[in-house]
């Protein structure tokens, strides 16, 4: 992995911004995106950027089971809000909240990635090591599928909602294995709530207690962290 620290993360924004760029410039078209707090600054920064993405394909690694993509907690909306409604893509894919058959609606996902090769996929990590909403314990080789959320990671969305009992149980989400098949991989984390979960990413064992440890194993993977969530590497 590369390791880039950063002051903040604002300045990791900027950092992400550049490797953006490169891809594109390298020839990617097909840009895995990731939702939540971690990249807010990145987003602001494509925004603010010349880069035009009106020919390129987005595909989402996840969304809450029961929203609709009107719904202000979902994160089709997010990403409308964030960044599609000013800088829009040719296509941009989500799962489908509202699926009444989480199966079927796994399945059309799982052709939409193969049908869109990834060529640079954007992730935050949680305080649990989980990627997209693979927590610990999810096979690696998995592809798309519906999710029980920890408790955990229930109580971190938590601050999104005006009642925690508001907080979907369920989502969609890429698997290991459908965010493994991305040609580059762009890690970001923020925080010194992340410092341990990007510790033990990085410098611990490969283990499924610690989702995010498989990208070890990934030949193209660049880590940004702040000060904080860089606090505890060597």
């Amino acid at each position: 992995m590369k390791v880039i620290k950063v002051k903040d993360q604002v300045e990791g924004g900027k950092k992400a911004l550049e490797i953006f760029s490169e891809a594109k410039n390298n020839g990617v078209r097909v840009f895995g995106l990731a939702t939540g707090s971690t990249p807010v600054t990145t987003y602001e920064q494509l925004v603010k950027s010349d880069l035009d993405f009106s020919n390129d394909i987005s595909v989402n690694l996840d969304e809450y089971v029961g929203l609709s993509k009107d719904n202000p907690q979902s994160y089709a909306y997010y990403m409308h809000e964030h960044l599609f409604k000013h800088k829009p893509f040719k296509h941009s894919y989500l799962p489908n909240g509202m699926a009444k058959d989480s199966s079927l609606e796994c399945q059309r996902y799982n052709q939409i990635l193969e049908d869109n090769h990834v060529g640079l996929q954007l992730l935050g990590i949680g305080r649990n090591g989980h990627i997209g909403f693979n927590e610990p314990g999810t096979d690696i080789n998995e592809k798309t599928h519906r999710v029980a959320l920890t408790p955990s990671t229930i109580e971190a969305n938590a601050r999104f909602f005006e009642d925690e009992n508001e907080v979907p149980k369920y989502a969609y989400s890429m698997g290991i294995g459908s965010i493994m098949n991305a040609d580059a991989i762009l890690l970001e984390a923020f925080g010194k709530k992340k410092a341990q979960a990007v510790k033990a990413m990085i410098d611990g064992e490969v283990t499924p207690d610690v989702p995010a440890s498989i990208l070890q194993k990934h030949p193209n993977v660049t880590v940004i962290v702040d000060e904080e969530a860089g606090g505890l590497l060597d």
